[in-house]
């Protein structure tokens, strides 16, 4: 930490007044004679440079470094609703394995709630090494006290180095409360994440709408989180041997005091998501009025695919804002995704460029969406679209289709 100092003995009325006209952001003015600085400072420590010599002084505090030799270990928070385990849980083992693998750290997995112990069995086969279990009846429905307890407990037992949470519901109400518990930072749908030698976690997301990539490390506390979004990253391969154990853990029944009482719960009614999709025609801002969006069903229904898009489309009400994709939206990972009159924003890019293989159709040959597109057709969607219809109808693979149009 750092901060100015004001030696109140070398004050005067003409060095104050100095001081006040130094400043570029008007954080010092004078009040009864005395000198302040407020919260508008930046530290720009003008002030101290170009000010009266001696008046103000900037002063760094050396901050109690934190030992990482105690922390190891890469956590992963099983998400998951009556026990069955959300997909993203998967990924973020694979992915935890893959970091683990650059420090030579074991893997861990955290699995909070109720008959949970069967299921635990099914996380070994993904490659955890140790899986630590909370089975109590309190933790059967997720209320944050108790499993915030609980998350709490396994962390001050484990010191894991890192702690992977998924961007859920139930992740993103989590991870912020168990990272303010230990005074450590948590870095919130990171796209790509990296490990330094020294256990350093890189965190990199998008920040200001998009626009940059910002990369964030917490140097000097631990544990480190992370959320990251579901379809972010792959799953690794189950294997039928295993070699990790399951830990059950044991605390305090009255750890799970809560203030909240679950009188009711009422199932949400299955649907199908993008992110599950295998195949996704998305639309943009080429498509001219709502009643053109029957051209992109057709496409989609010959392709059997679900049907995506960007902000405007939503906002315009022209699709469900659950089929949105992009930093705002959901993240996709299909087999097959094809943009119908996208420009390609670096917020929807961001949301749908892990797909296996991306078909672009745009007029505009500079578009930005090209750069992300395995396939690119240059041309009008209103008349690129019923011709791939017509050849997709014809038994026509889509890769040769896509070849043939762009001649």
């Amino acid at each position: 930490m750092s901060k100015l100092i004001i030696n109140e003995s070398k004050l005067n009325k003409e060095n104050i007044n100095e001081l006040i006209e130094v400043c570029p952001f008007n954080a010092i003015s004078e009040i009864n004679g005395k000198l302040e600085i407020s919260a508008a400072c930046k530290m720009c420590k003008l002030c101290v440079k170009k000010g009266p010599a001696g008046v103000i002084e900037f002063v760094e505090e050396e901050v109690a470094k934190v030992d990482k030799d105690l922390w190891k270990g890469i956590a992963v928070y099983v998400d998951h609703i009556e026990g069955n385990i959300h997909p993203v849980t998967y990924e973020l083992i694979g992915k935890g394995r893959e970091l683990a693998s650059k420090i030579n750290h074991p893997v861990y997995a955290l699995f909070i709630g109720h008959n949970i112990k069967d299921k635990a069995e099914k996380l070994l086969h993904y490659g955890v090494d140790e899986v630590f279990v909370y089975d109590y009846e309190e933790l059967k429905d997720f209320r944050i006290e108790p499993y915030t307890a609980a998350f709490q407990d396994f962390i001050n037992k484990v010191k894991p180095s890192s702690v992977l949470v998924g961007a859920t519901t139930v992740g993103r109400s989590l991870a912020p409360r168990i990272a303010a518990r230990f005074k450590t930072g948590l870095t919130a749908d990171c796209t790509i994440l990296d490990m330094k030698e020294n256990t350093d976690l890189v965190q990199i997301r998008p920040a200001f709408g998009g626009n940059i990539m910002a990369q964030i490390i917490t140097s000097n506390n631990r544990p480190q989180f992370a959320t990251v979004r579901y379809k972010i990253f792959s799953a690794p391969e189950v294997t039928e041997e295993t070699k990790g154990k399951i830990i059950l853990c044991k605390m305090p029944k009255e750890m799970f005091n809560s203030n909240i009482k679950v009188l009711k719960i009422t199932k949400k009614a299955k649907e199908i998501s993008i992110s599950d999709a295998e195949v996704i025609v998305a639309a943009g801002r080429g498509v001219k009025s709502e009643k053109d969006m029957n051209l992109i069903r057709e496409l989609a229904d010959v392709l059997d695919a679900q049907i995506a898009g960007t902000r405007p489309l939503v906002e315009a009400g022209w699709i469900d804002a659950k089929r949105q994709i992009g930093l705002s939206g959901r993240t996709v990972k299909p087999k097959l995704i094809i943009t119908a009159g996208i420009q390609g924003s670096v917020q929807f890019v961001a949301g749908m460029n892990n797909s296996e293989t991306i078909i672009a159709i745009n007029n505009d040959p500079n578009a930005s969406i090209f750069n992300a597109a395995h396939y690119g057709i240059v041309g009008d969607i209103y008349e690129i679209i019923p011709q791939l219809i017509e050849r997709i109808k014809c038994g026509k693979g889509l890769e040769e289709v896509a070849v043939s149009l762009n001649k």
